[in-house]
């Protein structure tokens, strides 16, 4: 397998004067793109950087995450993304838990941020750096098990753990995802979401065809389908969240997106009842994958020609790694049953940046523990069931939050559903609901209760069900249930 580096300068010499990046007002065309990169790999060595060394990125979307990327490849420097969402005490240990020896950003994202580490912000001072080093290039040899990047997982269980991927994982990644969403020479790579997460993974497969690739730096869906029509994106990553607020907004048009060819859709769950809602609005154009950061992306892919018979799926096992279904002593489970999924192979990372304890309990003989568990159909289609820490147990019994939620998803006035175990003494656990409407029409507690009676067994149904505006996320859009635990108990203590 090659590097990111090697396949990149490739398609730079096979498409010079092709557009590679736009971000608003700027372009710049492969041939540009390759020589700002050598001129900031250049300033790396100069600064002291050697391969193997952390660099830090810390901005919102803009064109330079793309221009970083090569600069890590092309000099051996591992790229550190942080999310520019977070909290700057949680930057703080990010970066000096990865030893980081040079941070580039935004200055009003760096300036918060209790550090002494040497700083280049984005804007002029970043700019004259490139154009002091232009026509210079530095280049290492660097090898496909060598470090790419260290992406910091979401911390919600505890001090975020710095997740070691190197080139192989990256473009193991990248050529599952180039499979999955069908991608050519022609494709228009959009990217609306984090760049700093799970766009980024897309923004790899430009190195594989030589696409051009458009920079948004926020998500307003109106605003959004504009941009799509105004460029011709053909492919881009988005979250269940962007779909359903894309496909609710009441400016929605279809015919918007006739330019897409996919919409890789990943990073949490989403509801069959709004994936349908999508489906019946866009047509086949949903690529759903799921993976992880120790995993990228594409553990499994539910390509977009069959998503549409298998709702309830997310699709069979990649093209780069190995999967199954195990139960507590590493048994594999039969067809149908279910268990903690496990996976091993080019995709799955080298381990946790300075952290052997929590990598010898993830990474066991190879096979990765991705803490969510699953059964597999008699076809291999994987189906997730939740996450081991989000399984409430209640008087004995298993109940998965998630088959909750399906059920409560289906009322058209529900917008999105969080389903939470909340202490008992009698039962151990009991089963409470947070539902936020849609606002076009009046929904009850008692009418979401009988929901579920008609749909779900009487054990699994939810004690109580609260209307609520918002529920609690992280910066990804996720939904951060132990937050919304916390807040649960209390509001009632």
């Amino acid at each position: 397998m090659e590097t990111v580096g090697s396949l990149a300068k490739k398609v730079m010499r096979s498409f010079p004067t092709k557009k590679a990046v736009v971000f608003e007002d700027s372009e710049l065309t492969y041939e540009q793109l390759h020589a700002r990169a050598m001129a900031m790999a250049t300033y790396f060595s100069e600064m002291g950087l050697r391969k193997g060394d952390r660099f830090g990125v810390l901005m919102s979307n803009r064109l330079e995450h793309i221009e970083l990327d090569l600069v890590a490849a092309f000099g051996g420097f591992i790229k550190v993304p942080l999310n520019y969402r977070l909290h700057p005490n949680e930057h703080e240990y990010m970066l000096t838990d990865a030893d980081v020896a040079l941070m580039i950003g935004e200055k009003d994202l760096i300036d918060p941020i209790e550090t002494e580490i040497s700083t280049l912000f984005i804007g002029e001072d970043y700019n004259e750096v490139i154009d002091t080093h232009l026509g210079k290039t530095y280049s290492e040899e660097i090898d496909e098990d060598d470090l790419f990047a260290i992406m910091y997982t979401s911390g919600t269980t505890g001090n975020p753990k710095g997740v070691m991927l190197s080139n192989r994982n990256i473009i193991a990644g990248a050529l599952s995802l180039s499979q999955a969403c069908e991608v050519n020479k022609h494709h228009v790579i959009g990217h609306v979401a984090p760049l700093t997460h799970g766009s980024n993974f897309l923004s790899h497969v430009a190195w594989l065809h030589g696409n051009t690739q458009i920079v948004y730096n926020k998500f307003s869906p109106e605003e959004f389908l504009d941009d799509i029509e105004k460029d011709q994106v053909t492919t881009i990553f988005l979250v269940p969240t962007m779909v359903n607020l894309m496909v609710q907004h009441p400016e929605f048009r279809a015919e918007k997106l006739k330019s897409i060819k996919s919409i890789n859709m990943a990073g949490s769950a989403i509801a069959a009842s709004r994936l349908q809602d999508a489906l019946d609005e866009l047509g086949t154009i949903f690529v759903q994958t799921y993976g992880q950061v120790e995993a990228p992306m594409c553990i499994t892919i539910m390509m977009r020609d069959e998503l549409s018979e298998r709702l309830q799926s997310c699709g069979r096992t990649g093209p780069f790694v190995d999967m199954k279904i195990i139960d507590e002593q590493w048994n594999e489970m039969p067809v149908g049953e279910v268990g903690e999924i496990v996976c091993k192979g080019s995709l799955v990372m080298q381990g946790y940046w300075n952290n052997p304890t929590s990598t010898k309990e993830t990474l066991v003989d190879g096979w990765l523990r991705t803490g969510d568990l699953g059964w597999v159909d008699d076809l291999g289609y994987l189906h997730i069931v939740d996450r081991i820490k989000e399984v409430i147990i209640s008087g004995g019994v298993n109940i998965y939050p998630r088959e909750v939620e399906e059920v409560l998803n289906k009322h058209s006035g529900v917008k999105e559903t969080a389903v939470i175990g909340i202490p008992d003494d009698k039962w151990g656990e009991s089963v409470v609901a947070y539902v936020v409407p849609k606002g076009d029409e009046e929904i009850t507690s008692e009418a979401l209760i009988d929901l579920c009676q008609e749909h779900l067994a009487s054990f699994k149904k939810p004690k109580q069900i609260i209307i609520t505006e918002s529920l609690p996320k992280s910066s990804y859009g996720k939904i951060l249930k132990r937050e919304l635990v916390k807040q649960h108990t209390e509001a009632v203590t």
